[in-house]
């Protein structure tokens, strides 16, 4: 374990070395501060006009409901579609690229703990992330009530999310040394996968409920109402091991080439 760790704390260390960690934490805090902005203006602005209306009979309108599961159900699953291959396209390319991909593979380290490694490193970053996004939740507890309890299984939901597609992603990363080629495979799966639920709107057939239970969006949602289920906790746990284990696999491949 401490073998792990090291190599955690070496890759966190090359994040914010390089421009990559702070890119990304720029990006993601400026999209995710915008539509925190749009979603509690516009929450605040259906909530005067209903009480302007005396309410109309209806409940008072939910934070929950109308500001956090939007945005992590909605814009933020999107969004780090697109930031998560950034973090990953560099994790075994830039080993390639930059020749390193030699002593690494021979230090007394096994490929297990290299790779866990890595992948220990990317999810702190992916982490601090997520941090940043619950950070802004915290205004709501200022100046609003929203229940705290489903905020456990959104955070959840989200680590998984982010997990599961770290750990693909490291595996694209292996497959070649430029990393804008790794990033860009990474993208292009994660997309398809994000994607995949649209065929149950119009299939209903056994390739059609398949796909659909492949989704990366299909397990998300329950997370995102607030409820942890043991099927979509299983589904990404899946996907994560199921990286590493590719990884491995072509870690192996990697020592085999001459």
């Amino acid at each position: 374990m401490r073998n792990v760790m090291a190599m955690a704390v070496k890759e966190l260390q090359a994040y914010f070395h390089s421009p990559i960690a702070y890119l990304v934490m720029t990006v993601y805090t400026v999209i995710g501060g915008f539509v925190f902005y749009s979603s509690t203006a516009f929450f605040a602005l259906q909530s005067l006009r209903m009480e302007a209306q005396g309410g109309m009979g209806a409940p008072p309108l939910s934070l929950n409901e109308f500001v956090i599961r939007p945005i992590l159900g909605g814009v933020l699953t999107v969004v780090l579609l697109f930031l998560i291959p950034l973090i990953t396209m560099r994790l075994y390319a830039e080993e390639k690229r930059s020749g390193t991909i030699e002593l690494l593979l021979t230090s007394p380290l096994t490929d297990m703990q290299i790779i866990l490694g890595k992948y220990l490193g990317a999810l702190t970053l992916f982490a601090v992330l997520e941090a940043l996004t619950f950070l802004y939740f915290t205004v709501l507890f200022i100046y609003g009530n929203p229940n705290a309890k489903p905020l456990i299984a959104n955070a959840l939901g989200m680590l998984l999310y982010g997990g599961a597609l770290l750990a693909l992603g490291m595996w694209f990363s292996t497959f070649t040394k430029n990393q804008i080629i790794a990033g860009a495979v990474g993208l292009a799966v994660f997309l398809l996968l994000y994607l995949l639920d649209w065929v149950s709107a119009y299939s209903q057939s056994t390739v059609g409920q398949v796909f659909s239970y492949i989704a990366l969006t299909t397990h998300f949602e329950n997370f995102a109402k607030g409820v942890i289920q043991l099927s979509d906790v299983v589904y990404y746990s899946s996907v994560i091991i199921l990286g590493i284990f590719l990884t491995a696999r072509s870690v192996e491949a990697l020592k085999g080439r001459p």
